[in-house]
C-alpha cells in the first residue's frame, strides 16, 4: 500500500508546536499535523458557571470551543455567527475536546476558576479534532505553569497529559494519522484520545459504509498507542521550550526596569 504522501503505514505526519502565539492568552500554542494547523490557546476567567455555584460544586472548571475559520477549507466555510447556532460537527467536537482535556485536570486545584480552551482551525487536512485535543492540552499546560509559577495555584493541577490521533482503514489495511485524501476514502475511520500513563480516554470509530473485524480494530489501537507516544513526547518538549521562552521574557522584562 502506497500512502498518498509516501508515509509508512505507522508514521505521524510531521507534527510540531508553536508556543506563546496569543499573547493574550495565558497559554497558547501553533499545533500542526502536517498541513493542518490549529490555534489552541487557555484563558483563565476568575469565575466559575453558574450551575457549579448552584451545586455549591468545589473547584473550577474547563470548557472547549472549536471553530473552523472560513478560508481553513478549499471552499469557503460560513461562520456559525451566519448561521446563527453551532452546527452539529462543531458541537460535538468541542465536547470532546472538553472531556479530553477534564481528564488531565484536578479540578479541585485550580479554585473558583473557568480554563477556556478556543481552538481556531486555520488549515484543515485531516484530523482537526485529534489536533486540537493534542494542542489544548498544551496550551493548558502552559497556562497551568504560569499560574503555579505566579503563585496564584497551592498546589499543581495538572495531573497528566493527554494526546489523541486517527487511525484508519485505507486499501485494505491499517494506516495511522490520516490526512484528508486518506479521511474521504478510508473504509474506517477510528479517532482514539489516551493518556501518557497509555490510558484510553475516548475512542471514536465507525465504518464509513463498511465493517471491520476484531483484527483490524486491534490494528488501529495499536496504532494510536504508538502514535499517541510519540505525540505526548512532542507536547512535554513544547511545554519546556515554551516555560524557557517565558522565563527569558520575564528576565528581559526586569532587565528593563532595572535600567
Amino acid at each position: 500500500m502506497t500512502r498518498p504522501d509516501g508515509r509508512t503505514s505507522d508514521q505521524l505526519r510531521p507534527v510540531s508546536f508553536i508556543p506563546n502565539v496569543a499573547p493574550y492568552a495565558t497559554g497558547s500554542v501553533l499545533v500542526s499535523f502536517g498541513n493542518t494547523r490549529v490555534i489552541c490557546a487557555a484563558t483563565i476567567e476568575e469565575d466559575v458557571p453558574r450551575w457549579m455555584k448552584a451545586q455549591r460544586v468545589e473547584g473550577g472548571w474547563l470548557s472547549a470551543e472549536y471553530s473552523m475559520l472560513p478560508y481553513s477549507t478549499l471552499e469557503r466555510k460560513q461562520r456559525d455567527i451566519v448561521r446563527g447556532k453551532l452546527d452539529g460537527r462543531s458541537s460535538e467536537i468541542q465536547r470532546l475536546i472538553g472531556r479530553a482535556l477534564r481528564t488531565a485536570v484536578d479540578l479541585t486545584k485550580i479554585g473558583q476558576r473557568t480554563i477556556w480552551v478556543d481552538c481556531d482551525v486555520l488549515q484543515a487536512d485531516g484530523g482537526t479534532r485529534t489536533a486540537s485535543v493534542t494542542g489544548g492540552c498544551v496550551a493548558v499546560a502552559i497556562a497551568l505553569n504560569r499560574l503555579f509559577a505566579q503563585g496564584k495555584l497551592k498546589a499543581f493541577p495538572l495531573k497528566k497529559l493527554v494526546a489523541a490521533v486517527s487511525a484508519g482503514i485505507f486499501e485494505g489495511g491499517a494506516i495511522l494519522d490520516l490526512n484528508y485524501p486518506e479521511d474521504r476514502d478510508a473504509a474506517v475511520d477510528f479517532n482514539v484520545v489516551m493518556t501518557e500513563n497509555r490510558e484510553f480516554v475516548e475512542i471514536q470509530g465507525s465504518g464509513e459504509e463498511a465493517v471491520f473485524t476484531e483484527e483490524e480494530s486491534a490494528a488501529m489501537l495499536a496504532l494510536a498507542r504508538k502514535g499517541i507516544s510519540e505525540l505526548i513526547e512532542l507536547q512535554k518538549a513544547a511545554i519546556v521550550e515554551a516555560d524557557r521562552a517565558s522565563a527569558g521574557d520575564l528576565a528581559a522584562l526586569a532587565s528593563a526596569f532595572a535600567r
